[in-house]
């Protein structure tokens, strides 16, 4: 995973230019809310990058920590997970947000060159998204389906409204026979990655192609650009399902998703509750908390559909102004009012107190 020297100066020299761009946009943060200045003694420049799905939420615990430190400057760069990766391995941010965890043996092969010689890393669930299945057929509000079923929708096995696979768990609704229009991205997406895990896990007999970014052309249905555009390819179209970050599901019907013996409609603390039901990976250090999505859980009150971001950071920095502030910014981020400043502004879950109890030793070993 190194950069060439080329591309590390490049990718130095953008998120350089994102801190010219930003260093504006961070003079408008709002005063404290007493119309105080802060008291905070914390000042430096902090720099990450990485997973667009938190952009939002970036720009809230940006704004809220500089609120609290204004002598801090935070500049995130969504440049994608992949690319916020490499740019912390490579030293060129002091941390990282990402759809997934670092692989075990990406961080075997390093290095990390933010962080001191032999540091770990410090990684952890800081955004929850919840991803709605929305549809629309004209005189039905709402569905119950397990995940054969949506399943077989979305490979195009099922191709009517009325099919008996949908109306037997839906005793009592009018289903027309109208044709199922079903509307996936057409982009690489961390979203339909997310989706077609939960599919691949909960329904392994019915959905053939695993967790996927790139949806395959031979399953037909309607390709969207980005959340926006499936949202909007449902909402114009007739008989029309796609799937999208809950926070943008608006006044469309949504369906609840079968767990065990019971139908769960997607909340914040639904989805919530299916990272408390998962396991941390084994074989990962203290500080690395990993979890591995029980898709199949049958827990009560469990939503499985769901995206997990993670914060990435060193465990000893070589710099320990970075060390600092990193610790800081992250404290910031888990504690009740950065979660609850993430969910008014980009609609997502806020991690549970159960969760923030594992997380807080790991921030607190940042040296």
């Amino acid at each position: 995973m190194k950069l060439s020297a080329l591309t590390k100066v490049a990718a130095i020299s953008g998120l350089a230019a994102l801190t010219l761009t930003s260093c504006a946009a961070n003079e408008q943060a709002p005063a404290a809310s007493d119309g105080e200045t802060s008291s905070s003694s914390l000042a430096g420049e902090l720099i990450g990058a990485g997973a667009s799905s938190q952009d939002a939420a970036q720009n809230a615990w940006i704004a809220g920590f500089q609120t609290a430190n204004s002598g801090v400057t935070v500049n995130y760069d969504p440049t994608g997970s992949g690319a916020g990766r490499e740019t912390f391995q490579q030293g060129a941010s002091s941390f990282a947000g990402s759809d997934r965890a670092f692989e075990a043996e990406e961080i075997t092969a390093g290095p990390f060159e933010a962080c001191a010689v032999d540091s770990g890393i410090v990684e952890f669930p800081a955004y929850i998204s919840p991803i709605a299945l929305i549809f629309n057929v004209e005189g039905v509000e709402s569905l119950k389906l397990d995940a054969p079923t949506v399943a077989q929708i979305f490979e195009g096995k099922i191709a009517k409204w009325n099919d008996p696979a949908i109306a037997d768990q839906n005793e009592g609704v009018e289903l027309p026979d109208l044709a199922i229009t079903a509307v996936h991205r057409s982009d690489e997406s961390g979203t339909t990655e997310n989706f077609t895990d939960y599919l691949a896990a909960a329904a392994p007999d019915d959905w053939s192609v695993g967790a996927i970014e790139s949806w395959p052309s031979e399953f037909g249905g309607e390709g969207a650009q980005g959340t926006s555009g499936v949202v909007a390819a449902v909402t114009s179209g007739v008989g029309t399902i796609g799937y999208a970050d809950a926070s943008q599901a608006g006044e469309l019907s949504t369906v609840e998703i079968k767990v065990g013996e019971e139908y769960v409609a997607y909340t914040p603390e639904a989805a919530a509750a299916i990272v408390d039901a998962s396991p941390l990976e084994e074989g990962r250090g203290a500080t690395d908390l990993a979890i591995t999505l029980d898709r199949k859980s049958t827990e009560s009150g469990v939503y499985p559909i769901v995206l997990v971001s993670y914060l990435v950071g060193c465990e000893a920095y070589a710099d320990p102004a970075n060390a600092e502030l990193v610790k800081s910014y992250f404290s910031y981020i888990v504690s009740e009012e950065g979660q609850s400043a993430a969910a008014e502004a980009a609609g997502s879950a806020p991690i549970t107190a159960s969760l923030r109890d594992k997380i807080t030793p790991a921030i607190d070993a940042i040296s």
